[in-house]
């Protein structure tokens, strides 16, 4: 009974081990790649021979020979046979768009040898399995069988394992690709207008490999640096908080990619200087008025309650934020008390001016002298009432 138990195990193993040899097809010889005649040639005038075959067949002989791989190498393992000789590691990082070569060297003792990405064959031998045209050999000599990819992508990330063949035991070197993208910033928020006291998100979203850091600048006046992130908070924003934002999105694997944001903050009048003028009789006075505002603030002249226009005794001019009274010929009528209104729509503010005759003792520079006034206030909103 023993004998005949020993006899079926034989049997089995017998059967087993024929099954195996028939289920993995030998990689291609290197001593008989000279007279290999089943080539594949890919692009224009590709040569094809009418032996080759059909997608079926080869779906077929494609899932026999992966799994053939895995069954007759990974009983060993994986160890690092050759990796290039310049790196530390089995990672290779490249830029995206830059070539690869991953390097693989081999003996004279070498059999069979092929190139896998993950579970798909790249090369067996010197036949190329991928339809990729950025793929091809480096075989410098008897003894390098690497890998090189043109400009390389994304998708092209991953692992990629050099199966080598010899007579004593199978062996494989795999090397991890990694692809780094440069950082490109894709979307950034519109130039924009809000009032003072407003709240404000400014965005910046950036892609690339390594993800990119994100940093804000305000560039005026001084160009520190404000916040890190996609997303820049300004609660209550101020005047001083207008001008030009700078999103810069870096990642080291090429130069930062850069996007401008300009912020303009709408604020009401405040008139920042005055000047009275010491004029005698016979001469021409010059009053002069600045204000600051977003909008650019509309300038009107009062004496007493009477609005004023140019004329032939009076000239208003108006240069921006700046305006200024010219009485040409100053009379004793004229030495008193002006009044500068800078509007916008956004508020109003008044500041007195003087006209004096030299001795009076009156202070030339009233730029201390701004005060509100509310009929001023009251004739400036009917007079913009009266325009619309």
């Amino acid at each position: 009974m023993a004998a005949k138990h020993q006899r079926n195990i034989s049997s089995s193993a017998a059967s087993a081990s024929e099954h195996k040899r028939e289920l993995l097809p030998s990689l291609p010889n290197r001593a008989e790649q000279n007279t290999h005649t089943h080539t594949h040639t890919h692009g224009d005038g590709a040569d094809l021979h009418s032996s080759e075959p059909d997608e079926m067949s080869c779906f077929w002989i494609q899932s026999i020979l992966i799994a053939g791989f895995f069954v007759l190498f990974g009983f060993e393992g994986f160890p690092v046979i050759s990796v290039d000789s310049q790196r530390s590691t089995d990672n290779i990082t490249i830029r995206q768009g830059d070539t690869a070569v991953i390097r693989c060297y081999v003996d004279d003792k070498v059999s069979k040898v092929a190139w896998l990405n993950r579970s798909n064959i790249i090369f067996a031998g010197e036949d190329k399995w991928s339809l990729d045209p950025r793929v091809e050999l480096v075989t410098q000599g008897q003894l390098e069988y690497s890998l090189r990819i043109q400009k390389v992508d994304v998708f092209d990330e991953g692992p990629y394992t050099c199966s080598i063949q010899t007579k004593q035991q199978p062996k494989t070197s795999q090397v991890y690709l990694i692809v780094q993208v440069p950082p490109v910033i894709y979307k950034v928020s519109d130039d924009i207008i809000v009032n003072e006291g407003s709240n404000v998100t400014l965005t910046c979203l950036a892609s690339g490999r390594p993800d990119p850091s994100i940093t804000w600048r305000l560039l005026n006046p001084s160009a520190e640096a404000l916040d890190v992130g996609e997303y820049l908070e300004i609660s209550g924003i101020v005047r001083s908080q207008a001008g030009r934002y700078e999103c810069k999105a870096s990642n080291d694997v090429s130069t930062p990619d850069v996007k401008y944001v300009n912020v303009v903050v709408n604020y009401p009048p405040y008139i920042k200087e005055v000047r009275s003028s010491e004029t005698p009789v016979g001469q021409a006075g010059v009053l002069h008025c600045e204000a600051s505002a977003v909008p650019q603030p509309e300038f009107e002249w009062y004496r007493d309650e009477r609005r004023l226009s140019s004329s032939q005794s009076v000239s208003i001019q108006i240069s921006g934020s700046r305006t200024l009274l010219v009485v040409a010929n100053v009379t004793e009528d004229d030495y008193g008390n002006y009044t500068c209104v800078a509007t916008n729509r956004l508020g109003i503010h008044n500041a007195s001016v003087f006209l004096y005759k030299p001795g009076t003792g009156r202070d030339i520079n009233a730029s201390g002298c701004v005060c509100q006034s509310f009929w001023l206030l009251l004739l400036s909103v009917l007079s913009a009432l009266l325009k619309c």
